[in-house]
């Protein structure tokens, strides 16, 4: 490593400059333009792989919102945690139907307002006081990384927020770890992404669902943890 710290902080040329001045001029453009009808179009904010983040395509994201949608019933509230295709979908065909709150790390999805809550899962349980405990009908989760750990932790989340259902996304190697954790079952319904991945992703419920269930009895609702 060099010595550049001892030489005060680095200046840019001036040309770098203007090229950075016109790149930050672009993404103040690019976010007034959310701010449009199409804000909840899938893919309007871009993946950040970084962040681990892969959407949904819009069939998949349709099929998960309009179960949530049945799930939660008429004037129902509904959690989207790390699954902000499933919120745009929701608000793009039921804007008015149901209540919905996206709970995400990603501050880019601050454009939805009040609807977004800032969500780290390293921390489960810190959330902001307007959001009630069991205020959820239904939340609808996916984990950014395929890890029990990570599984863990936003379990606690999920518990700490639902009246009782329970729609995850994850990958198929969860299927253990979200049955001991949540209580949920592996569904038929496959779900697809806008891009191939390496890992086999699949729903999981603990409710009667419409995306076809391999669910022989009902299940009890869960209340979560008081």
């Amino acid at each position: 490593m060099s010595d550049s710290e001892d030489e005060g902080p680095p200046q840019l040329s001036s040309y770098a400059l203007a090229a950075l001045q016109e790149f930050y001029a672009e993404q103040q453009h690019h976010h007034s333009d959310l701010c449009g009808d199409d804000k909840y179009n899938i893919g309007i904010i871009e993946e950040n792989w970084q962040l681990s983040q892969f959407w949904y395509s819009p069939e998949t994201a349709t099929c998960l919102a309009e179960d949530a949608v049945a799930a939660a019933g008429e004037g129902g509230r509904i959690a989207c945690v790390s699954a902000p295709s499933v919120y745009q979908k929701l608000r793009e065909r039921h804007r008015d139907d149901v209540s919905v709150c996206i709970f995400e790390y990603d501050r880019r999805f601050a454009i939805y307002g009040e609807d977004f809550v800032y969500y780290d899962y390293k921390n489960p349980v810190d959330l902001p006081e307007r959001i009630a405990t069991h205020s959820f009908d239904i939340v609808v989760a996916d984990p950014p990384y395929l890890s029990e750990e990570c599984l863990r932790k936003m379990s606690e989340t999920i518990k700490l927020l639902t009246r009782g259902k329970i729609l995850l996304c994850t990958g198929a190697v969860m299927e253990d770890a979200a049955a001991k954790l949540l209580g949920v079952k592996m569904c038929k319904f496959i779900p697809e992404h806008t891009r191939t991945l390496g890992n086999e992703f699949r729903c999981f419920v603990n409710y009667n669902s419409g995306l076809d269930c391999n669910l022989s009895v009902q299940l009890p609702v869960q209340e979560g943890p008081k």
